[in-house]
């Protein structure tokens, strides 16, 4: 079944060029130019992946992805300008899974959504009890990951993350102790060649450390090392 993807963007012709792309890529493509429009939508019929511009009246799209976030987990990526460093490290910080630089490649854009597709299919999958037995539940001090049910727990508390962040957090899970490059841990959240900004993996990594400190203030888990990446600890 084509996936479903919602385009929230108030400028006509972007709307219209990316449509266009993700069609030819067999896509099916909802449009919205209307920031409080598309979340009534997307909370009514949710896509399968929404694609949010930063700067739109009304509700800009940090506001519209801090909604969409009180009932979702919804994978979205933002459009966002070149001057925006702030508000796509904002973006991050609140849940988004990934984002793409105007002017941007449509081809590149394709990239990113067919890998975020990838992944949440995966986790379906899993959910879905089509997993092959290799996606086995793991302990690790305080920490329970489930992949099967894409579930998270820290001393017993749920933890809600992102497909990204589940992903990035399974990989440091994994080996406790081992020290995980930037690279390496793009290459599991992504799983192919599509360029992703240094930027983005520490954001996830941020955005994670505050979700498990909503839990548990004293979290410490993750270590930074500087110059080499990050490591999981038990």
């Amino acid at each position: 079944m084509a996936a479903n993807i919602a385009l929230v963007d108030d400028d006509r012709n972007i709307l219209t060029s990316v449509s266009i792309a993700m069609q030819a890529e067999g896509f099916i493509t909802r449009v919205y130019t209307d920031s409080e429009a598309a979340l009534h939508a997307i909370l009514e019929n949710p896509p399968d992946l929404a694609i949010f511009d930063i700067k739109m009246p009304k509700m800009d799209g940090l506001e519209l992805l801090r909604r969409v976030r009180e009932k979702s987990n919804l994978p979205v990526i933002f459009l966002t300008s070149k001057d925006e460093e702030l508000d796509e490290a904002l973006g991050l910080a609140m849940g988004a899974d990934d984002y793409i630089k105007k002017p941007f490649s449509q081809r590149l854009l394709i990239a990113r959504v067919k890998s975020i597709l990838r992944r949440t299919d995966f986790i379906k999958s899993l959910e879905d009890g089509q997993d092959d037995g290799s996606a086995e539940p793991i302990i690790r001090g305080e920490l329970e990951m489930d992949p099967a049910r894409h579930l998270v727990r820290w001393k017993g508390e749920n933890v809600t993350l992102t497909v990204t962040e589940f992903m990035i957090l399974e990989t440091l899970a994994h080996r406790p102790g081992v020290v995980k490059s930037r690279n390496q841990l793009m290459d599991a959240a992504y799983q192919d060649d599509v360029y992703v900004d240094d930027r983005t993996i520490d954001s996830h990594i941020k955005r994670l450390r505050r979700k498990f400190r909503e839990v548990d203030s004293d979290f410490d888990a993750i270590d930074t090392l500087y110059g080499a990446g990050y490591r999981y600890t038990e």
